[in-house]
């Protein structure tokens, strides 16, 4: 088998890459089921939020401007409370809004792109918050809140996009009415969710009081100090399954760069021992000497003489 060293030696780091490769493939698998819980979540509760939305607008029979108007849920969200209120954008940006629920708004809020009438919708998801904002390693204190701005121009829409509503002055404050204690030793801190699954903690402004820049989703938690619960078997034969993958792509890994690390030192020793071989046949084969007749036997003849003969009585002067 003849193998050439020049070929093969560029070829390992092609193979090396191939492997890292299909190592990535392998694994890959579990880091999309991680990407895709998170979408999952918030695509789920943006659902909410457009479910919401509609019966919120339905409150609307004959509204009036700057009065909350409270609305109801289906029988398959009780639980759930949501008000929504119409204003003129302008009365928003200039007054403001004194309490509207748990949200103090502030002068100088404004909205994008800019309407002439707007929704403010409110939302208390009570005892669903942890279903639509799971939040690992934390305890929700209170329930998510939600402030969601839309526009007004037509109450009988649904699935409308929300509008980019945010304060360009002092903060919104949010006032939590209904928290729980937070265990000795943690530290209460404020969550707020936007609309497209970041997530951000802050400290309380004052006593279970929150502020924020933006609309989105609102609650106070404290980080879990009990011990996580045992897994349950499903939980356990995924995860062994998981530690199994990633166990054998790196064992097969390197297994596999032996292998071709071995085959390129090889090929070189194969090479190496066949021009040892043509080296040592050459040298016992020699130069070949041509064939004369002397008489009626044939002796080997020299077809150049290499030394002139000289006679032993010429004498050169």
């Amino acid at each position: 088998m003849n193998f050439d060293t020049r070929a093969s030696v560029p070829l390992l780091p092609s193979l090396a890459m191939l492997l890292v490769f299909i190592c990535l493939l392998l694994v890959s698998p579990l880091l999309v089921q991680s990407f895709d819980a998170n979408a999952s979540s918030t695509s789920a509760a943006r659902a909410l939020d457009a479910l919401l939305q509609d019966y919120a607008y339905r409150a609307f029979v004959r509204p009036r401007t700057g009065v909350p108007y409270d609305a109801r849920v289906p029988s398959n969200f009780t639980g759930i409370s949501i008000t929504a209120m119409r204003l003129r954008s302008g009365s928003l940006r200039t007054r403001g809004v004194r309490m509207y629920k748990e949200f103090e708004i502030p002068i100088g809020v404004v909205e994008q792109p800019y309407v002439e009438r707007l929704v403010l919708v409110y939302q208390n998801l009570g005892n669903w918050s942890l279903r639509y904002y799971s939040l690992p390693n934390y305890t929700y204190l209170a329930p998510v809140l939600g402030l969601l701005a839309y526009d007004a121009s037509n109450l009988s829409a649904t699935n409308l996009p929300e509008l980019d509503l945010r304060a360009s002055g002092d903060p919104i404050k949010i006032k939590f009415s209904d928290v729980r204690l937070a265990p000795n030793g943690s530290l209460p801190k404020c969550v707020w969710f936007d609309l497209h699954g970041l997530v951000k903690l802050s400290n309380l402004t004052s006593a279970n009081e929150c502020s924020t820049i933006q609309q989105g989703h609102f609650s106070i938690v404290t980080e879990s100090i009990a011990p996580p619960s045992p897994p349950t078997r499903s939980e356990g034969k995924e995860s062994n399954r998981r530690t199994w993958i990633i166990v054998a792509s790196v064992v097969g890994g390197v297994a596999l760069l032996a292998f071709l690390g071995f085959l390129v030192l090889w090929a070189r020793k194969c090479k190496r021992r066949k021009k040892m071989q043509e080296m040592e046949k050459a040298a016992e084969v020699g130069e070949a000497l041509h064939m004369t007749s002397v008489g009626d036997t044939k002796a080997p003849s020299a077809t150049v003489t290499r030394t002139q003969p000289t006679l032993e009585n010429e004498y050169v002067p």
